[in-house]
């Protein structure tokens, strides 16, 4: 038993599993509009194991592909592939076993949900890839984690004719690739040595940072343009500004000359994020249901 959830720990340590709960609202709020109110149980319930079946298979994917990689940088070669912690086979079962649940459930959702899963996959597992070919890898890896509010809107409505769960997904798509290209800036030297591409390593770190603010500025502009799409009041609109707030502070603790403290930037201010937008919208549509 000690075996087994050792194994467990390592295996959901390798997948950064608690990094879920930075998609997971965006998801639960696309459906709560898309409801009008609450979904059913049933669809946060499957929604719910979309998500955790999408990602895990995405980050699995991620480390198999990238285990060289990681090896030879030197700030991920303590990952558990690198490391032999686990075993490539392990990686590859662990991968096959959550596509076939993020299928499944999508299989329990709706017939559009099921038909859409392939290209979700490859958008989520083809990100992997990107940063061998091209600098706007961190704009793909907004394509693939902005895939859930929209998703979500489908899992409850069976269709997407409609730009709010569009708007969300766009917001999605700019504030990941903005956060993206301020954490790639710790890999500067490396990638530039391996040949990788990112916005750091293509124009440094003093221009990356610009870029990473243009992309919030964007994403924010989408943000406001969505609470007025939506109409719910002021608590989104609270929330639209909590996310301002939190966006600007993001960038006072990123320096050209000083990336020190870089990680409370990526974690503290982005595990906010998704939940104020969350919780605040999802008050907005609760006081604006009519039932």
């Amino acid at each position: 038993m000690h075996a087994l959830t050792a194994k467990l720990s390592t295996t959901l340590g390798m997948i950064k599993f608690e990094h879920t709960f930075f998609a997971l609202p965006f998801a639960f709020l696309g459906a709560i509009l898309a409801a009008n109110g609450l979904p059913t149980g049933w669809q946060i319930l499957w929604i719910t194991v979309a998500m955790v079946g999408a990602r895990s298979a995405a980050m699995t994917f991620n480390r198999i592909v990238d285990r060289e990689i990681d090896a030879a940088n030197p700030r991920t070669s303590n990952r558990e592939l690198p490391q032999g912690k686990l075993s490539v086979g392990f990686a590859w079962g662990f991968l096959i076993a959550s596509i076939a649940i993020f299928v499944g459930a999508a299989y329990m959702l709706n017939w559009l949900t099921l038909v859409l899963s392939p290209v979700a996959l490859a958008f989520v597992l083809g990100y992997s890839y990107a940063k061998r070919f091209t600098s706007l890898a961190h704009v793909l890896l907004g394509i693939a984690l902005s895939i859930a509010p929209s998703a979500a809107w489908i899992a409850v409505r069976g269709s997407l004719l409609d730009e709010i769960p569009i708007l969300l997904s766009v917001f999605v798509l700019m504030w990941t690739a903005g956060f993206d290209v301020l954490y790639a800036c710790q890999d500067l030297d490396y990638d530039r040595s391996a040949g990788l591409r990112s916005i750091p390593a293509r124009y440094g770190i003093r221009s990356a940072l610009r870029i990473a603010r243009l992309f919030h500025l964007q994403a924010f502009i989408v943000l406001s343009i969505f609470y007025l799409a939506t109409g719910l009041g002021l608590p989104a609109l609270v929330g639209v500004f909590a996310v301002g707030i939190l966006l600007i502070y993001q960038h006072t603790l990123v320096k050209a000359d000083d990336l020190s403290r870089l990680n409370a930037a990526f974690f503290t201010t982005n595990a906010f994020v998704s939940v104020i937008l969350l919780i605040s919208f999802g008050i907005g549509v609760l006081l604006a249901d009519p039932r």
